[in-house]
């Protein structure tokens, strides 16, 4: 399932960049979780799960899955129109450090020792290497790009901790679907609001890319996803950050004829190098655990 996920999440960045070459970002973004939440909110019921997000727990969990977790992610594929596609998959492995970062400020029973401070100041000098500002043009596209995928990355971090500091009680499935039905409301709307033209997919790349994202990527990715957060853990399955970049990467250099610099490689190392330090006690249990399991 772990290889699974990352696979299904690596082959996304090359779907959103097919995609936008015919379609608008944000309404294709929209066009993504409306696929997903209709899948998912359909499995619920049909599972006879509890699908009704009722009671303040559940409420607050949705809207901050809809807000953080899915209309933030319109921020990807605007950025993804002058960012490579590995590139804004690299920029996806900060999420756990980003996600220590919020914690702090938001469950109370989350601490930083200094070790761990400076696994996160790693995190960022990690994303210096990969977004690298040039002072003579800091407005330039690929920089904005990048920017905005680090927002992006922010925000799907910030909706993880918000969705466990509400500690909701909602079937999986129905709390995935519900974030994303009312995510994809608010990435229509902002679409009509900017401006973009209403068109749905009309060439094959597109619509193949839609349902990809939408029912691989997302339906069957997170589904996979929550499986495994139950089965193996918290600290486990983040290490699927560190994977989907490899995939994101290769799949981008052979199939887009994508370049990376060493200094982006460089970023990918130092980010890794800080999760590392940052959950270096908790990385000591799984291996040991993996250790005993095996003897």
């Amino acid at each position: 399932m772990f290889v699974t996920l990352a696979f299904c999440w690596g082959f996304s960045f090359l779907a959103i960049a097919v995609g936008l070459e015919s379609l608008e970002p944000v309404l294709f973004a929209a066009f993504r979780y409306d696929t997903a939440a209709i899948l998912l909110l359909a499995y619920a019921l049909v599972s006879g799960a509890s699908w009704r997000p009722t009671g303040r727990a559940n409420l607050s969990a949705v809207i901050a899955g809809g807000l953080f977790l899915v209309a933030a992610n319109g921020m990807l594929f605007i950025g993804q129109q002058t960012v490579p596609s590995g590139v804004a998959a690299i920029m996806q492995s900060l999420i756990p450090i980003l996600t220590s970062l919020w914690a702090l400020g938001l469950l109370p029973e989350e601490r930083v020792s200094a070790v761990g401070a400076v696994g996160i100041l790693l995190g960022f000098v990690g994303v210096g290497f990969i977004v690298r500002p040039d002072p003579g043009n800091l407005l330039g596209s690929s920089v904005v790009g990048r920017l905005l995928i680090l927002v992006q990355v922010a925000g799907v971090a910030l909706g993880g901790v918000l969705i466990q500091r509400a500690n909701p009680t909602l079937d999986k499935s129905a709390l995935s679907g519900w974030s994303m039905l009312i995510g994809g409301v608010i990435l229509h709307a902002t679409s009509t609001t900017i401006g973009e033209p209403f068109s749905l997919p009309t060439t094959l790349e597109s619509a193949a890319a839609v349902a990809y994202l939408g029912v691989i990527a997302t339906a069957l990715a997170f589904l996979i996803y929550f499986t495994l957060l139950e089965v193996r853990g918290a600290l486990e399955t983040s290490l699927v950050a560190y994977l989907v970049p490899i995939v994101a990467t290769i799949t981008g250099v052979v199939v887009l004829d994508e370049k990376l610099t060493p200094l982006t490689l460089l970023g990918f190392l130092v980010v890794f190098s800080g999760f590392i330090i940052l959950k270096r006690e908790a990385i000591a249990e799984l291996v040991g655990e993996i250790r005993g399991s095996v003897a």
